[in-house]
């Protein structure tokens, strides 16, 4: 029976050089001139930590780096930013959380909607990731077309596509 999975997976290498990147951009502006403005990866918490002097150079260094991760096919759905807080001489941090996989309340979003399609597949939730089954291979690539078209808050990705 054809199926398919579907899977939230950010490759965090990418990550890793967007970071260094946006790190390299902002030391040759003219803008961050004598700024401390700062960006450091946090690989076993998949956090991105930025520190800046002011908000207005941590929103510029906040957006380089969404550049950098758009050119490098990182979904910025992914991407969820903590609340900015006051740092050491007068600075501003904010952390931003790398979210891998499917959790509970995005995976039973998904399978509702397909539930809601009428489509002839069947879903279930297999840890981080929903497998979607059906006997025709159209069905399953409405069901990918449907996926792509919901509003979920997540990247989604389609792998393992079977027959």
């Amino acid at each position: 029976m054809p199926s398919f999975d579907v899977v939230s997976e950010v490759n965090l290498q990418e990550i890793d050089n967007a970071v260094n990147q946006t790190n390299k951009e902002i030391s040759q502006r003219y803008d961050f001139k004598g700024s401390k403005t700062n960006l450091e990866w946090k690989a076993k918490e998949k956090q991105i930590i930025i520190v800046a002097d002011d908000d207005y150079k941590l929103t510029a260094a906040t957006d380089i780096l969404q550049s950098k991760l758009v050119k490098r096919s990182i979904p910025l759905k992914n991407l969820k930013y903590k609340t900015i807080e006051q740092a050491t001489g007068g600075q501003v941090r904010q952390a931003i959380e790398i979210q891998q996989g499917l959790d509970k309340e995005a995976s039973k979003k998904i399978t509702q909607k397909i539930k809601d399609s009428k489509l002839k597949v069947q879903a279930q939730i297999m840890e981080d990731q929903v497998r979607v089954s059906s006997k025709s291979i159209d069905d399953l690539q409405a069901t990918i077309s449907l996926l792509k078209s919901a509003d979920i808050e997540l990247g989604l990705q389609f792998v393992n596509m079977r027959n």
